[in-house]
Formats: structure tokens, sequence, C-alpha cells
């Protein structure tokens, strides 16, 4: 069983769908108590980070998935499921601390680089890891669908599994162990957002 945290502000539909249409036994979880069993867990995000962030803690969810993460089992972040990994955030003067799993902040792109901000649509990927589970049968170059306007900076560029270029060029996923993490949707990049998707429905297992 694969646990989609609802936090109440995550894209959960559009995500449970795609992992349902892969393969996966999805299970809304809105309480540690819906991860003990998991094989797998997905967080989601669509918004800003504190709210993620705040949500999360109120549910007892922040230290549960520090402690599913611990036990080895794959887990997935999305969008702002993915910046919530790291430390802090710039977002709105955030105050809220993230899980930091990783060392580095969360940034906005730059306002002097004449970008249209958010970045909204689709860009490519450059995997710098091919050897990532999820990137499996994914070529280089590919297309994913982006929905942001802050990005994370790691301070440990060898978790970056793919990079892509938006005025800068930025980290759009990372990987490290059983920790997986894209800034990008693959659950709205069609055929490519569904092959990662089904790849980490495989590692669940």
């Amino acid at each position: 069983m694969i646990a989609l945290l609802d936090y109440g502000a995550g894209n959960l539909r559009s995500v449970e769908k795609a992992l349902r249409f892969v393969g996966g036994d999805v299970r809304l979880v809105v309480s540690p108590d819906g991860m003990k069993d998991a094989s797998a867990v997905v967080l989601p995000g669509v918004g800003a980070f504190d709210d993620c962030v705040n949500a999360m803690h109120r549910q007892e969810l922040l230290e549960a998935s520090l402690q599913f993460i611990k036990s080895g089992r794959p887990f997935l972040g999305i969008c702002v499921g993915y910046q919530a990994m790291f430390e802090r955030s710039e977002e709105f003067d955030s105050s809220a601390a993230g899980l930091g799993l990783f060392a580095g902040r969360v940034v906005r792109f730059p306002d002097d680089q004449g970008l249209k901000i958010p970045q909204i649509g689709w860009n490519q990927i450059e995997i710098v890891q091919s050897e990532c589970p999820i990137f499996d049968g994914i070529e280089n170059g590919s297309y994913v669908y982006f929905v942001h306007s802050f990005y994370p900076q790691p301070e440990d560029d060898s978790i970056a599994a793919c990079r892509t270029t938006y005025g800068v060029n930025f980290v759009s996923a990372v990987w490290q162990g059983n920790i997986f993490a894209t800034q990008f949707h693959p659950e709205k990049s069609q055929k490519v957002g569904l092959k990662i998707l089904e790849n980490f429905v495989k590692l669940a297992g």
C-alpha cells in the first residue's frame, strides 16, 4: 500500500489517479497511524511552503515522515513536497522549518532574468544520475510539467538526480537512498511522468 499524505493542501486527486493508473494501491492518509503498514509514502504539494509544513506539523505527519524514511521504505516528494525536504524557504518570509532531510534553502527565481514567474508549463530535464531508479527508462532531455516560483538549492550537489534550466540552472529532482523528490509534477507530465510514478510503485513492491 502507498500512503498518499493528505494535509489539506496537496494536489491529491491528480496524484492519486496517476498512481492508481500505473498499478499503485493508494490510501489517503491524514495521521501517522495510516503510515504504519505502508510500503511507500508520497508527499504531494501545491501552495506555499509554510502552509505545507505547518499543516503536516498539526497532523503529526512531519515527525512520522522522518521516522518512515528512517525505516528505509521509499518516500517521494512532489513540488512543495520536494521543497519541504529542505531546511528552510525564502517564500513569503517563511518562518517554518522544513523536514531538514537535506541541507539547503528554497529560493525564488531571480527577477532580473526577464523570466515569467511562476514557471508554468513544459521544460526539459537533464538526468545527472542515470542510475536513479525512478528515472529508469526515461530519456535524457525529456519534457515534464512545472508549476513553481521557488526551487531548492541543495548544499550537497551529489543528491541531484536531474537539473533543468529556466533562466538559471536548478536541481529539479533529488535522490538519496530511499528518498526521491521532483520539483516538477509527474502526475501532470503525461507518459514520462506516468513512467516515473510506475517506477516508484515498483520500488514499493
